[in-house]
């Protein structure tokens, strides 16, 4: 039935699109949903790379079915666990039975402990080599990019790195699943959200992933989510070799919280101060309205975060709160941050982002400013100030080379 789009002449796209999911993990928004990518290798033996979301078992096992018309699957080689990518791993084996499963020592214990699979396996080393036939499959072992088991998958015949989550993005494939096909910049903003919310804890791992692909000639990468990049490969890498050193581009994001409207005109002010400081890129971002995967990444690509709180219940607002300890859960690295805040009675919220910068040990401006009940002036120059504070230290930064990895 299905017509499965080639890679190759041998290799073919049988990946699946989800329309339907709001939310990646049940927490990261999906407004352009995602595509769960899979890839069937036709050989003297055949092999399947990664599976797909169990929601869309029926229709990939079409796929599969289609494009092998009548051959055995003889390898399911798995790159990475999470079950958006092995979760039809039981139906195949159900279709396949003499199919065998290959994973490091690691991804089959996950099988067993997931599927309740532990026969017909084939535990393979950190670059050992699997013949098909003509195409002789490399295994590159990349551990916590971004689980421990995970790995690539080189095919050095075609020269195709199928790179499990690594370099994949949000995003929908719309018809054609090769960049080269398609107009990919609504990719590259999902390409960081993706990275910052689910790999952005690991950019020493990262790093050493790419050292380590620096010696393979591969001139395809086929990830799990996403397009096939063809076209674009040199600035794929590039984006997470920036995303994994943590260096920010020249930017500031200001981020509130605010009940009543006194920390948000504290915010627009400093806007106005870092604008007057010469800096262009300026994203300021209302934490009750803006989902906090858009606000972490842009966390990610720009070099300042200016963060402004009132007091509430003597502590931070809670989704100021929230989203610092999702910050520090990413252990994001050299930035440079000021702080704002707001009070009634009590004053605690700039106390706590003091605490919080401390943590991170972030570069941090001289000023911080907190105001008791509505924005007077004294503190309305503070806070133009304090923006044109952080623009210079933004200006003067260098990045420091012990916090790239």
């Amino acid at each position: 039935m299905f017509k499965n789009q080639q890679i190759t002449k041998d290799i073919f796209y049988v990946g699946v699109n989800d329309r339907q999911k709001h939310k990646f993990e049940n927490m990261l928004p999906l407004p352009n949903g995602v595509s769960y990518n899979s890839y069937l290798i036709m050989d003297e033996k055949t092999a399947l790379i990664d599976t797909v979301d169990i929601s869309f078992g029926d229709i990939f096992i079409d796929k599969i079915q289609s494009q092998l018309q009548g051959k055995p699957l003889d390898y399911l080689i798995i790159n990475h666990m999470e079950p958006d990518h092995s979760g039809s791993i039981r139906l195949i084996r159900k279709y396949f039975p003499k199919m065998k499963i290959v994973g490091n020592s690691k991804t089959l214990s996950m099988v067993q402990g997931f599927y309740g699979l532990d026969d017909n396996t084939l535990e393979i080393k950190d670059g050992e080599i699997l013949k098909l036939g003509n195409h002789k499959l490399e295994f590159i072992f990349t551990p916590m990019v971004h689980w421990p088991e995970t790995i690539m998958t080189f095919d050095q015949t075609e020269k195709i790195l199928f790179s499990g989550d690594a370099f994949g993005t949000f995003g929908t494939l719309d018809g054609a699943i090769v960049d080269a096909d398609m107009n990919i910049d609504r990719y590259w903003d999902e390409m960081v959200r993706y990275y910052a919310n689910i790999v952005g804890k690991y950019g020493s791992p990262v790093q050493k992933a790419l050292q380590k692909l620096k010696s393979v000639d591969f001139q395809v990468i086929c990830s799990t989510h996403g397009p096939v990049w063809k076209e674009n490969i040199s600035e794929v890498v590039d984006v997470y070799d920036q995303l994994s050193r943590y260096q920010g581009k020249e930017g500031v994001v200001i981020v509130y919280g605010s009940m009543y409207g006194n920390t948000e005109l504290m915010a627009e002010t400093v806007a106005q101060g870092l604008s007057e400081g010469g800096i262009k890129n300026i994203v300021v971002h209302n934490v009750s309205k803006t989902d906090s995967s858009y606000i972490i990444r842009d966390i990610f690509k720009y070099r300042g975060l200016i963060v402004g709180s009132p007091t509430y219940c003597n502590e931070l607002y809670p989704e100021i709160d929230s989203l610092l300890r999702k910050i520090e859960i990413r252990g994001v690295k050299n930035r440079v941050f000021g702080c704002f805040g707001s009070f009634t009675w009590a004053s605690a919220a700039v106390k706590r982002l003091t605490t919080f910068v401390e943590t991170m040990k972030w570069e941090t401006a001289e000023i911080s400013v907190d105001e008791k009940q509505g924005l007077k002036k004294d503190n309305y120059q503070a806070c133009l100030e304090l923006g044109r504070q952080v623009a210079t230290m933004m200006k003067n930064h260098v990045d420091d080379p012990a916090h790239c990895v």
